[in-house]
């Protein structure tokens, strides 16, 4: 399909619970939406053109939906690597371990992604002498579902040089039994001791990392992802060549790509500027950690933890050090794109904004990435920064009800607070944090308008329900949302003349019930008036 001739979408249903005998067809040229009517009456319009048909079928079409943070990267080593998302107790991810470890060929890396130790009965991850037993001779480094925290096994610390001698390093930590000696966890900064002495992947393995997410994500229903890959894939123009070459080889997908800090040196020699780019890849904000994940219990708080008050978290960058790193951004002329959980880092990734104005440099927001962890003072210095809100609606799902203990009763009124942002005026855009969360945007939307698993009724109003959300307010935190935070509300996120031909086409109506959100199958991706995926 050749996506500059026109094109005639026709039959179907445009919109959340569009009624019959409405507009049902969508006309394009270029990658653009051109009208929008009665299939009958378009044909007629067009009469004499030349043209291809495309026929819905009576499927529901909604403006294409794009997650706002991912990891693509990530996401494509997760399709191979050993995947505990499922996990339900120690001694099963243990049995996975042996198994893999069976087929592995000697003395090569373990690697996997995704467990959960909250989520475990009981509640305990393996402890080193088991890791070691289950993974033989082979060293092992197994990524928790946040990635802020690790688990390695012996052969994997003796690889790295790593003993009970050596010290934490800064911004990161070993996890050590009572008599002081390793206990398998590995915590923030500290895990790059450990992936420095693992394999690299070479640019076939990244470049197949790259493909398998994104046929992925088209098979959803995702059109686009706003993503951080640098630290895998190793450099911006490797990044920029991958992707050129799926484009080339027939793959249509948009990112939209935030630099990791620690490539700014590549980015300024390159002259790269945020916001460049065209219709498939787009420069954007620099992405900075300020804290870490409340599971792990890195996230940095105002206060202690509340099941654990030896500790507040840790902050990645000190108050000066991020000050310093946002006015190098700045000096460049990008926005930056924080991290920020706990309400400790929102204080300071709010700090250097406000002492850094974003004002005049960029078009392109901040990004206030999580935001999970707020109160009334933060909410309201947030309103007055040009700034989106990065939020996550699965990790309601993943995090209670324990992260009610961890965070104790006093902090609960702005915990995932979703609604309170939207209702203070903060722009939100919606994503996963694939592969944290699951790529499938349909689940997201199911965790806004429930906060509860979608396998189960308790509690049926959902967790601190007063944040739930409407199915129209979620779905615009995946449309409008993340074209806001990618500067694109003039040309994407809305099924409208003039936008760009992006349409994410479900088998049903998602607004006939929450039942429907579950069940709901992409038969269709169109991303800049192509066919991007056909079910």
């Amino acid at each position: 399909m050749n996506a500059t001739r026109g094109i005639l979408f026709k039959h179907g249903k445009l919109g959340l619970g569009a009624a019959d005998g409405g507009a049902d067809a969508v006309y394009t040229e270029n990658g653009i939406i051109r009208a929008i009517g009665e299939s009958r009456e378009l044909e007629l319009q067009l009469t004499g053109r030349s043209y291809e048909t495309v026929d819905w079928a009576g499927a529901c079409v909604l403006p294409g939906l794009t997650d706002s943070h991912l990891h693509l990267s990530m996401q494509g080593v997760k399709l191979e690597a050993l995947d505990f998302s499922e996990t339900s107790s120690a001694q099963q991810m243990l049995a996975q371990i042996r198994e893999r470890a069976e087929a592995t060929p000697r003395g090569e890396w373990i690697f996997g992604l995704n467990w959960n130790e909250n989520a475990f009965t009981p509640a305990a991850a393996p402890t080193l002498a088991e890791l070691d037993e289950a993974a033989g001779d082979h060293p092992m480094y197994l990524t928790r579902t946040c990635f802020h925290a690790f688990l390695a096994n012996s052969e994997a610390f003796r690889r790295a040089g790593l003993s009970a001698e050596t010290p934490d390093p800064p911004s990161g930590a070993f996890g050590r039994d009572e008599a002081g000696q390793l206990n398998g966890w590995v915590y923030e900064e500290a895990s790059k001791l450990l992936t420095r002495v693992q394999p690299e992947p070479d640019y076939a393995a990244r470049k197949a990392a790259i493909r398998r997410a994104c046929e992925y994500a088209l098979s959803l229903g995702l059109t686009a992802a706003h993503t951080e890959d640098l630290r895998y894939l190793g450099g911006i123009d490797v990044m920029r060549r991958i992707h050129r070459e799926l484009r080339e080889e027939g793959l249509f997908f948009r990112s939209h790509q935030l630099i990791f800090h620690d490539y700014l040196d590549e980015a300024e020699a390159l002259g790269l500027r945020a916001g460049e780019g065209d219709e498939w890849l787009r420069i954007g904000a620099v992405k900075i950690f300020s804290d870490g994940a409340i599971g792990g219990r890195t996230a940095m708080l105002n206060a202690p933890y509340h099941d654990a008050p030896e500790t507040s978290g840790m902050a990645i960058h000190p108050r000066n050090e991020l000050h310093a790193l946002t006015a190098r951004v700045r000096a460049l002329g990008f926005p930056i794109a924080v991290h920020a959980i706990g309400d400790g880092a929102a204080d300071l990734t709010l700090g250097a904004m406000e002492a850094y104005p974003l004002a005049g440099i960029t078009e392109l927001p901040d990004r206030f990435i999580h935001a999970q962890v707020l109160d009334a003072k933060l909410l309201e210095r947030m309103t007055k920064l040009p700034l989106i809100a990065d939020i996550q609606p699965r990790f309601v799902v993943s995090d209670f009800p324990w992260v009610l203990e961890r965070v104790g009763p006093l902090r609960t009124e702005y915990l995932y607070a979703w609604k309170k942002l939207i209702d203070a005026g903060v722009v939100c855009a919606g994503g996963s944090d694939a592969p944290i969360e699951p790529l499938n945007p349909l689940l997201g939307l199911h965790a806004a308008v429930t906060r509860r698993r979608p396998d189960s009724a308790v509690p049926a109003e959902g967790y601190l329900p007063q944040e739930r959300l409407s199915l129209k307010q979620a779905l615009w935190l995946f449309t409008e949302g993340s074209a806001l935070a990618a500067a694109e509300s003039r040309e994407r996120g809305r099924l409208q003349e003039g936008f760009a031909a992006d349409f994410t086409v479900l088998d049903r109506d998602i607004a006939e019930s929450e039942e429907a959100l579950l069940r709901a199958k992409a038969v269709m991706t169109v991303v800049n008036g192509r066919v991007a995926y056909r079910l």
